[in-house]
């Protein structure tokens, strides 16, 4: 499908190159972000483009905007991410969100020589999939998360089979043996809903290596739990405000599986099942770097996983913290010695 085709008056923005990301507030408001940092442009159009614009794009999709269902998350041809809110949830117009995923192709060291982290960070992340330690990307809005995830992907060994869960497709790895998977929205009758827990339940019967969830947002954080905690790979990313605050968030999401469920029941859970949690942050000068590294000791005490600092940025460079990674089964397999696992 030709720009011009698909995206009408805003394919000039969907082309360059430079734009990370299009917001439609009204007809008149309309946004960019252009290395981190948002811009209004001097494009007006009327409601009637505005609505024939989000008709043309989901129409590829497949997926459905009406009154009874006035959210719609979906994915466009070139790759981005179309999601849109229309009244009455929204006061008046129709408000649209095209996130572009420029980054979707760069590696842990592409990233690295771009700033978003020191080279021995690097070097543990790349060292740390290849160990098969489950890794946590945490971050808040438009902080890096999905493109760091796809990086992270990407470095798996060739050898192993990944399936990869998503709510809409953004995550794009280069690997050989890959399955992506997405949600399903209800049918006009309300049936037919796919969500991520069934996703993941899924997931484990097609014979993975690991498994991705490019976003933890609700219950299914517990299914994804289970998951890591059966001696299966993992990752996946998760909002919040610091490492530290991930991992009790984390905590906090499987509680809303059930009332059977129980912090302690969760908490050394997630002290077995995940290694790391790497926070990325996107700063006020729009330059989006990883934040914190973290590693989980797999201890716990008053219902509470604990971590350990690896390294913290603090506005001007890395501090390494005291924390080690303990896995010496999993590095030793992978033909890591423990002793160099963030060595060049």
């Amino acid at each position: 499908m030709e720009l011009d085709v698909a995206f009408g008056p805003i394919a000039d923005l969907i082309a360059d190159p430079t734009i990370e990301e299009i917001w439609i507030n009204s007809p008149q408001r309309i946004f960019v972000a252009r290395a981190g940092k948002s811009e209004l442009t001097n494009l007006v159009l009327t409601s009637a483009q505005v609505r024939e614009l989000v008709d043309r794009t989901l129409i590829w999709s497949g997926r459905r905007l009406d009154l009874s269902h006035p959210f719609v998350d979906a994915r466009l041809p070139d790759g981005s991410r179309l999601h849109v809110a229309i009244p009455e949830i929204t006061s008046q117009h129709w408000a649209v969100n095209i996130r572009k995923h420029l980054l979707r192709h760069l590696t842990i060291s592409d990233l690295a020589d771009r700033g978003s982290m020191n080279l021995d960070i690097a070097q543990t992340l790349v060292n740390s999939v290849k160990a098969g330690l489950n890794i946590l990307v945490s971050g808040g809005t438009q902080s890096g998360k999905t493109t760091l995830l796809n990086a992270l992907v990407t470095a798996t060994p060739i050898h192993e089979r990944v399936i990869t869960i998503e709510e809409v497709f953004e995550l794009r790895p280069t690997l050989p043996d890959l399955v992506a998977l997405q949600t399903r929205s209800e049918n006009l009758q309300g049936e037919g809903g796919i969500p991520l827990r069934r996703l993941i339940k899924e997931a484990l019967r097609m014979r993975p290596s690991r498994i991705v969830v490019g976003e933890v947002r609700e219950a299914e954080a517990l299914d994804l739990l289970i998951a890591l905690n059966s001696g299966l790979p993992g990752m996946g990313t998760l909002h919040a405000n610091s490492a530290k605050d991930a991992i009790t968030k984390l905590q906090t999401l499987p509680l809303l599986a059930g009332e059977n469920i129980s912090h302690k029941f969760i908490a050394p859970t997630v002290a077995a099942a995940l290694d790391l949690v790497v926070h990325v942050s996107l700063s006020a000068d729009g330059t989006r770097r990883v934040k914190e590294v973290a590693s989980v000791t797999g201890r716990f005490e008053n219902d509470r996983a604990e971590i350990e600092m690896l390294w913290r940025w603090n506005g001007a460079e890395y501090e390494r913290g005291i924390g080690a990674i303990g896995n010496e089964e999993k590095f030793s397999a992978a033909g890591i010695p423990l002793e160099n696992w963030w060595k060049r």
